[in-house]
């Protein structure tokens, strides 16, 4: 009962952070291999997607209410993102992802420091791209990061959140709503393959979802009531973890 316990605070935790910048399995990822050491990788992954993809679903509905989402540019990203994001989670079967593991903890310092640096990054919501452009650069940050999601994962979340703000010039507040969207096809999509394969345990997936869905609905409510500046500091903090995170991975464990 207390390893259900923990597995459900995580949940909600993940589903809080998830909502905001993203970096949600940060939390909850590690806590399904801590409780469950002897269950096959592939199985909790394939769980905690039951719960990503609910939890980011309802930070997306919520979102969608109070926050103008540019449809031009999600319907592009997601549909690049589901495809590529299947994609990626078969050819991993085929390739090493040590090359990436490694090359992760450098590319997000690059990405903090450059957030840092640029202290009006994200403050502003002015998009600047429309028409053939706009569906043209969606489509491929959705299929880079779909791609990345698929073949390895961590960060995908504030990856496109960062990206949106970088290339759209959106704020983060905007950019993180765009994002869940998009965040939804490449959770579905990993979601698919797992539950094809069989490595989902779905009443868990489940009951995590649920809490999930709780946290996700409580980041979405801060991130609308503090705006674009309490949403770029919480992105740092996630970053920086992440990078302390991939960093251990990759090189010292």
């Amino acid at each position: 009962m207390l390893d259900y316990v923990v597995l459900c605070s995580a949940a909600f935790v993940a589903g809080l952070i998830d909502a905001v910048v993203g970096g949600g399995g940060l939390v909850l990822v590690p806590t399904l291999f801590s409780v469950f050491p002897n269950t096959a990788p592939a199985t909790l992954l394939g769980t905690n997607k039951v719960a990503g993809v609910m939890g980011t679903s309802a930070a997306a509905i919520n979102f969608a209410r109070k926050v103008a989402v540019r449809w031009s540019t999600v319907t592009p990203a997601a549909m690049a993102a589901f495809a590529f994001s299947f994609f990626g989670a078969y050819v991993v079967t085929h390739i090493p992802t040590e090359l990436i593991r490694k090359a992760l903890p450098f590319v997000l310092i690059a990405v903090a420091l450059y957030t840092l640096k640029k202290k009006d990054f994200g403050t502003t919501h002015a998009p600047t791209l429309t028409g053939t452009r706009e569906i043209v650069y969606a489509a491929l940050i959705g299929g880079a990061v779909g791609f990345y999601d698929g073949v390895f994962g961590p960060g995908t979340g504030s990856f496109l959140v960062f990206l949106f703000v970088r290339v759209f010039s959106y704020d983060f507040l905007s950019a993180s709503a765009v994002s869940k969207f998009v965040n939804i096809a490449t959770n579905l999509a990993a979601l698919c393959w797992f539950g094809y394969s069989g490595h989902v345990i779905w009443q868990l997936g489940l009951l995590m979802a649920v809490f999930n869905i709780g946290g996700s609905l409580v980041g979405t409510r801060l991130a609308m009531k503090h705006g674009s500046v309490f949403v770029r500091k919480l992105f740092l903090v996630v970053v920086g973890a992440l990078i302390l995170k991939s960093g251990y991975d990759a090189f010292l464990k």
